[in-house]
């Protein structure tokens, strides 16, 4: 049901309440104003006859009758006249006004006054005067007709000024209403004009401005949700380009420890193959043999220094375990000084291959900047699974973060490392320890790290 049609009924039903209560008013106002004339006229006829029956009575019946035939009616009285046997000798004529018309039995019933009823006796017979008050009742009705059409015109005038005011009224919520579809329907470009009517245009103000607020949160949305894409693309790219740098690293250490290694290692022994020939022949010749092998094997452990550093080798073949331990004790024959306390508890999960290399470079990058930036001298690495993730915390007892954060020290390392941790869905986070040194802290999920069943 519209807002108009319940407006009108509204108004249609205080219309009628109002009219209803005036008719009753009128009702009752009539009711005493018939009851008034019927009895004072009966009063009055009444003591009328009263005074002139008994000298016509005396002249006799025919006189009597004369009489009375001559008055005819008395206002709104029936007049009859019996003989001493209770006969009827006269009867008033019925009245003129309105004749033949009768006002409702109902409506009669309604306001039409008791009965009352005088009689007059005198020695020949009596004289009864009865109250008849229909022709006041047919007036009653002629006027209540006549309030009740004008009701009913007023009813319909009224409604239909309030239809048509109305509808002029609440005109600009239809245009409201039609916005709101075309937003409904994901126009949010709708606006509205300036409406008619304070409310109308204190909302459709409203409106407008709840409409740009709108597009302005679906501007940051795009914006938002392009630049998830562009993120999102260029993980991609960086993950695409570690996995690629990693696969060259890869083939570059297997390079070095199967070719280049091979061949350092058959110097050496041609070298000392020389060296031993050449003691009784050549001294020269033998300390420059020497001189080779000793090179040749110092090259060979630089070279097998350089290759764990491209790509742990021990990773693809023993696992995340073992390449920490691999990478601590080297750590303590570079460094005899350092103290290094591992402990590597990965219960039931298992590791894909991005995560174990991304939890090994964050221990070897971590483990780089303590000694050589943060001199320190005692480092824990703890590295634990639990339910649906793996976490990997090294802290250290060196010299801490700058003053500026870990912003301000400018280190590629540790922002290429964030960005392939969260590349892989987990969580970077590097702060200061406790009571002195630096925190570094990693935790990956359950998609980079998958608990067996």
């Amino acid at each position: 049901m519209s807002l108009r049609l319940k407006i009108n009924l509204i108004v249609a039903a205080l219309t009628l309440v109002f009219t209803a209560t005036m008719i009753a008013l009128q009702l009752r106002s009539m009711r005493e104003s018939v009851h008034e004339e019927v009895v004072a006229a009966n009063r009055v006829a009444a003591q009328l006859l009263q005074r002139t029956v008994w000298r016509y009575a005396a002249q006799g019946g025919p006189a009597m009758l004369a009489f009375l035939q001559g008055i005819g009616r008395v206002r709104s009285n029936d007049i009859t006249l019996l003989d001493t046997q209770g006969r009827e000798l006269y009867r008033s004529p019925p009245a003129t006004y309105k004749a033949g018309r009768d006002a409702p039995a109902w409506f009669s019933a309604l306001i039409a006054p008791e009965p009352t009823v005088q009689a007059i006796d005198f020695p020949d017979g009596k004289l009864v005067v009865r109250a008849n008050a229909s022709r006041a009742e047919v007036d009653a009705w002629d006027d209540v007709v006549a309030l009740a059409l004008g009701a009913g015109v007023l009813l319909l005038v009224v409604n239909a000024a309030v239809f048509w005011l109305v509808g002029h009224a609440v005109r600009p919520f239809g245009q409201i209403v039609r916005a709101l579809e075309q937003m409904q329907a994901g126009r949010f470009d709708a606006a509205l004009p300036p409406l008619a009517g304070t409310e109308a245009a204190a909302i459709g103000a409203a409106f407008n401005r709840m409409v740009g607020e709108l597009q302005g949160h679906i501007e940051i949305e795009r914006r938002a949700v392009r630049a998830e894409l562009q993120l999102s693309d260029s993980r991609e790219l960086t993950r695409w380009i570690d996995q690629h740098v990693e696969a060259e690293r890869r083939m570059i250490a297997r390079e070095l420890h199967d070719e280049l290694g091979q061949s350092v290692t058959a110097m050496r022994s041609m070298a000392l193959s020389i060296a031993a020939r050449m003691h009784a022949l050549d001294p020269q010749a033998e300390t420059a043999a020497r001189l080779i092998a000793d090179e040749s094997s110092r090259l060979y452990d630089a070279m097998h220094g350089i290759i764990p550093r491209l790509t742990p080798l021990v990773l693809d073949s023993f696992g995340l375990g073992e390449a920490l331990n691999d990478l601590a004790e080297r750590t303590r024959r570079s460094h005899g000084e350092v103290q290094i306390d591992l402990k590597v508890d990965l219960a039931n999960a298992v590791l894909s291959s991005d995560a174990s290399l991304a939890l090994y470079r964050a221990a070897q990058e971590g483990l780089t900047n303590a000694l050589r930036h943060g001199h320190a001298r005692q480092l824990r690495l703890t590295v634990r699974g639990r339910a649906g993730e793996v976490t990997l915390e090294l802290v250290d007892d060196g010299d801490g973060l700058p003053p500026g954060g870990v912003q301000q020290t400018g280190r590629y390392g540790l922002r290429w490392l964030a960005e392939r941790v969260q590349g892989l869905g987990g969580d970077f986070d590097i702060g200061a320890a406790a009571p002195r040194g630096v925190r570094v802290h990693v935790r990956l999920p359950l998609h980079a790290a998958v608990e067996l069943a």
